[in-house]
């Protein structure tokens, strides 16, 4: 009954009419943002998180969190209808969801997937309630050796799993971690890298590096790539799906639910990673794998469910530890930071009106996202007709107008921009920008714990192996830059075998 009480409680905290129109606003603005293409769900909270200052800590997270998972479907209408990823995480749905649309079965395509995007985002919300409160009781126990540890596996997960190159998004994050170091030391007040400016004394603000980044080099890079012209999108006609079709598809979205969960919570899953583990996990399974990317139902659903799954199961590690599984839950790791909220074990107990209230925000924005998605394809469609040159002059006025409301800051404005180059420039030449944002947030943690620790432990570095958590993290950080050079050594074995064992048959 102590456990039900509070999530009861959420429920109330939701269900005030403000809150509920947030909630319908988030989901709204993030289906959206997922039918335009290159914005992102990561460029439009930045961009939105001067607007949340003056709502309420619940109410704000509640938002932004709808335009994410919002945005995850969001992204499947242009990839069904015109082979054109609205999403990253909506990648792979190209390869059948368009197949179908040449078929005459785009709405079968469309259904599906709105019905997978429910179930899989349920059952991670289901996980999230009973799973995330364990997660915060066992991360009591942490001290500053454990998050000196989880700081360091984290940024190292998310570059090493990110969707660039290996070195090009460890370079990311080394440049993040050096971002993080500006403004005066913690320790002994130190000025860092400040170059005698005073308004970097109190180092970086995370608003406009995101919204330099991700808000106006998206829209910089996306200019740049996208043409003019507009494709017609085609047609949609039978929306709900039939028998045979939800047979078909109902154990990919079984699968891709409980993959898309277990892949949200590792820092640096996300949606992603996740759809195009479900995608791949389905062909292996099919009995003819030939017909994937020739229409098969399954390679809709499956990643269509996995992408929503991991969108909500992102949030266990956020709320309950303080670390940011991907690049859209750092800038909501920031908007919690800016609204005086701090995320970590201490959450789910000393306010558990707002984590409560954000976690059942997510059972509504489900069931508004599936009622909305079918009807409201063709007002998307024609929203697709609207021209990049349009929407990108005003994207980049409403960003420099919230930039600047949040200190009254000419310099802030001129961090965006900055920023907002050197996030064109990260797209331009196939760096990711994601480990950049993350190893910054990270790196005030990872510095702040590292000093804490090495204090408490009177400079012996060894100390670290004799707490058992701490032990256990630092040998999956080690594994994980390992595991490279294994694979390596592995194929090459395998193919030394492979040449012998050739050489053998050809001498008999």
């Amino acid at each position: 009954m102590e456990f039900f009480e509070p999530v009861l409680n959420g429920f109330g905290v939701v269900l005030e009419p403000t809150n509920l129109l947030y909630c319908l606003l988030g989901v709204v603005i993030g289906m959206l943002i997922g039918v335009l293409p290159g914005l992102g769900p990561a460029a439009t909270i930045a961009i939105l998180l001067p607007l949340t200052y003056g709502i309420e800590p619940v109410t704000a997270i509640i938002m932004l969190s709808g335009i994410f998972y919002g945005a995850q479907y969001g992204g499947t209408i242009t990839s069904v209808l015109l082979r054109l990823p609205g999403e990253a995480s909506s990648v792979v749905t190209v390869f059948d969801g368009y197949a179908l649309t040449k078929q005459g079965r785009a709405g079968t395509a469309l259904g599906i997937a709105a019905i997978g995007s429910f179930v899989g985002g349920t059952v991670a919300i289901i996980g999230l309630t009973f799973l995330a409160p364990l997660v915060a009781g066992f991360a009591l126990d942490f001290g500053p050796p454990e998050y000196t540890a989880l700081a360091l596996l984290g940024i190292l997960l998310v570059a090493t799993v990110s969707n660039g190159g290996r070195l090009k998004s460890l370079i990311a994050a080394a440049i993040g971690l050096l971002l993080a170091t500006v403004g005066r030391d913690g320790f002994t007040g130190e000025s860092r890298f400040t170059l005698g400016s005073l308004s970097l004394a109190d180092g970086l603000d995370f608003v406009p590096i995101a919204m330099g980044i991700f808000g106006l080099g998206e829209i910089l890079y996306n200019l740049e790539e996208r043409h003019n012209k507009v494709q017609a999108p085609a047609k949609v006609a039978n929306v709900w799906p039939s028998r045979k079709d939800l047979k078909q598809a109902s154990g990919s979205i079984g699968r891709g639910s409980v993959l898309g969960f277990f892949l949200g919570i590792l820092p640096g899953g996300g949606a992603t990673l996740s759809s195009l583990a479900a995608y791949a996990m389905e062909k292996k399974r099919a009995k003819d794998p030939s017909r994937f990317g020739r229409g098969a139902i399954e390679g809709v659903a499956g990643p269509e469910t996995a992408n929503n799954a991991a969108a909500t199961s992102s949030f266990i590690p956020l709320l309950t530890l303080g670390i940011p599984a991907n690049a859209t839950m750092a800038i909501i790791f920031g908007a919690l930071l800016i609204q005086g909220v701090t995320p970590g074990p201490q959450l789910v107990q000393n306010d558990p009106e707002l984590f409560w209230g954000v976690v059942n925000s997510m059972y509504i924005g489900n069931i508004l996202l599936l009622i909305m998605s079918i009807p409201l394809v063709g007002i998307f469609v024609r929203i697709l007709r609207v021209r990049p040159a349009i929407l990108a002059p005003v994207t980049v006025l409403i960003t420099l107008i919230g930039v600047y409301t949040i200190n009254n800051s000419i310099f802030d404005i001129w961090l965006v921009i900055f920023f907002g180059i050197v996030g064109y420039l990260m797209k331009k030449f196939g760096f990711e920008p994601g480990p950049l944002v993350l190893a910054f947030v990270l790196g005030a943690l990872l510095e702040e714990s590292l000093r804490r620790s090495l204090l408490l432990f009177g400079g012996d570095a060894t100390q670290f192996a004799g707490r058992p958590i701490t032990a256990v993290l630092l040998f999956v950080f080690i594994l994980v830059i390992l595991l490279p050079f294994l694979q390596k050594a592995l194929r090459h074995r395998g193919t030394r075998d492979e040449l012998l064992t050739n050489d053998h048959k050809e001498s008999v």
